[in-house]
């Protein structure tokens, strides 16, 4: 063994730091020979969890994906240089039914395992060290060792290597939320710009208080189940019983609707065969488009070729599974919807032709846009509205005769892992995945509905808008024309945008400001090989690297369903073994001289 010590520090200990922690554990017989290496991990949180899944927080929240499809460990279908280490996915480990959605609390004491496993998986020269603080600065040369200043601490760690896994980031607030902060100020309202749910102090949320609400997607989810149940209110079947201390919730958002249900049966409820994907979005096409010399635009060069795989997707289950709903045999229909341009009048037409309802038809405008030109007489027949919406999406996402809809949740998965690897290509698409892809649990929408005949949850529709007007907060929506509703509280059911300009971390901030280079959404640029942080000039620092949301290599999560080729463990292995060559490297020199 090495006499020359090393030392990496890993700054975010969170799911994120976990997965490139198991893969330096799973490759460093191969690419680090026998290191001798202090691994510093810096995060005020447990290890495993981090903030986001840490123990600590209420039981009543739940995880947003079932416990079968929940996995921190690689399989045979993951593309890696490393070796292949599995393990078991949260069902297996916690021994439970794999259909059930598991509290949050659950997977911080699945993911503190993993961390475990992957600290006795290390080699004997490998030392793991956790710091409970946090890290307020990164500073060194690029051709020596960096220093990383911990807050408390007068000396700064040194780092042969640095990692930042800080996962996802408070941020301060922009020039909407200053104003709308400040009128609270002047005015004595609440106003709750955009947080973790879970981090939020609602105790300003008075009993029976009207709160608007500006946003329908998971943080919503979580704010309505602190809210309600959290304030000692129950449900008996259907019907929701208040307990009297809830607020009432006035919500609405761009869509105006919820996200989409979880699908509520599998693959093997009934007939036909999975689509081959990637069909029309895979490494050749992403090749491509990152081979052009002018670069490419989304809407113009990426988008069609999303459609067209999920429209490729659902066809292929309509015709394979329920062809009784179909004109034509499979064959002469893919056939012609593979040689007809995307987004075209003659694929239109083409499905026009084959498929006879339109409800089996894939339309995604229509589905990402649910009320457009969508009008109620009043906010009473909104209310009843929404709940059939609701309703409608529960029973048809649970109904195994809409199987394409499975089929289009795979597409998504598909199209996901092949598009990380284009960078930052803007929220909208990611918006638009959680939207259709990363809903709520069933259960939550019935609860949902529940309290809305409750009254405790009242719908405002779509393109909201909200003003500080008349010493309140004011929604108006498109849906209900000549709508007003005033409240003194107000709400940001969103999370914090992770931009390098905007973040809370220091340590990120003063990087940017140094010349880290960024994405025009904000990001942290790095290289899509190994995740070595990218400067403005475009060259990689030798000894940082960064993965994760605050980067545009944020794959589709630190943890993922199995089976499915994930991109996070595909890049946290490119970066593990990026780190142990340079470690080894780096300590063949120190021997030498």
């Amino acid at each position: 063994m090495s006499g020359v010590r090393q030392s990496l520090v890993i700054v975010g200990a969170g799911p994120r730091g976990t997965g490139v922690l198991e893969r330096i554990a799973a490759n460093s017989p191969d690419v680090g020979g026998e290191l001798a290496l202090d691994v510093h991990l810096v995060d005020p949180f447990p290890p495993g969890g981090g903030r986001i899944w840490r123990q600590e927080q209420s039981p009543l929240l739940w995880m947003n994906s079932q416990a079968q499809d929940v996995t921190m460990f690689t399989d045979d279908t993951v593309q890696l240089g490393g070796p292949v280490l599995p393990g078991p996915a949260l069902h297996e480990w916690a021994g439970i039914d794999g259909r059930v959605f598991a509290d949050r609390r659950s997977q911080g004491d699945y993911l503190r395992w993993v961390y475990e496993k992957a600290v006795a998986g290390l080699p004997a020269g490998v030392v793991v060290h956790h710091h409970a603080q946090r890290a307020l600065r990164l500073s060194g040369p690029r051709g020596g060792r960096q220093q990383v200043w911990l807050e408390g601490r007068p000396r700064p760690l040194l780092a042969d290597a640095v990692l930042l896994t800080q996962g996802h980031l408070d941020a301060e607030l922009d020039e909407e939320q200053q104003e709308l902060a400040a009128y609270a100020e002047r005015h004595g309202l609440v106003h709750l710009p955009p947080d973790f749910t879970a981090d939020s102090d609602l105790s300003a949320l008075a009993p029976g208080q009207d709160v608007l609400v500006r946003g329908f997607g998971l943080a919503f989810v979580d704010l309505m189940v602190l809210l309600t149940e959290g304030r000692g209110g129950r449900y008996e079947g259907d019907r929701y019983l208040p307990s009297g201390h809830e607020p009432v919730l006035h919500v609405g958002s761009r869509r105006g609707v919820p996200y989409r249900s979880k699908i509520g049966y599998d693959w093997d409820a009934g007939a036909g065969e999975r689509p081959p994907l990637p069909r029309f979005l895979g490494p050749a096409q992403i090749d491509e488009l990152l081979a052009r010399d002018d670069g490419f635009d989304f809407r113009r060069d990426v988008w069609p070729l999303i459609d067209k795989e999920l429209g490729f997707a659902h066809y292929h289950r309509l015709f394979t599974a329920h062809p009784e709903r179909t004109r034509v045999a499979w064959d002469v229909f893919e056939a012609k919807y593979a040689a007809a341009a995307p987004l075209g009048a003659e694929l239109r037409a083409l499905v026009a032709a084959a498929v006879p309802d339109p409800a089996d038809r894939l339309d995604l405008t229509a589905l990402d846009h649910p009320l457009d030109g969508v009008r109620h007489a009043s906010y009473e027949e909104l209310q009843e509205g929404l709940r059939g919406h609701i309703t409608a999406d529960l029973e048809r996402r649970h109904d195994p005769e809409h199987s394409p809809d499975l089929a289009v949740f795979l597409g998504l998965l598909s199209v996901y892992g092949q598009v990380v690897r284009l960078g930052d290509i803007g929220a909208w698409w990611h918006g638009f995945f959680s939207y259709l892809a990363s809903g709520p649990p069933g259960p939550r929408l019935r609860q949902l509905l529940a309290l809305s005949r409750a009254g405790v949850v009242r719908f405002v529709g779509a393109d909201l808008r909200i003003t500080a007007e008349d010493g309140v907060f004011r929604a108006t929506s498109a849906t209900v024309p000549g709508l007003r509703i005033d409240a003194r509280a107000l709400v940001e059911a969103r999370l914090p945008q992770p931009t390098l300009a905007r973040t809370r971390d220091q340590l990120l901030r003063e990087l940017h400001d140094e010349g880290a280079a960024s994405t025009p959404a904000g990001l942290l640029a790095v290289d899509p090989a190994d995740g070595r942080i990218l400067h403005r000039d475009g060259s990689a620092h030798p000894r940082r690297f960064a993965l994760g949301p605050h980067t545009d290599a944020r794959g589709a999560g630190a943890f993922t369903r199995p089976r499915t080729n994930s991109p996070s463990f595909r890049q946290n292995d490119a970066t593990a073994r990026a780190v142990l060559t340079l470690l080894r490297d780096l300590s063949c020199r120190a021997t030498a001289a």
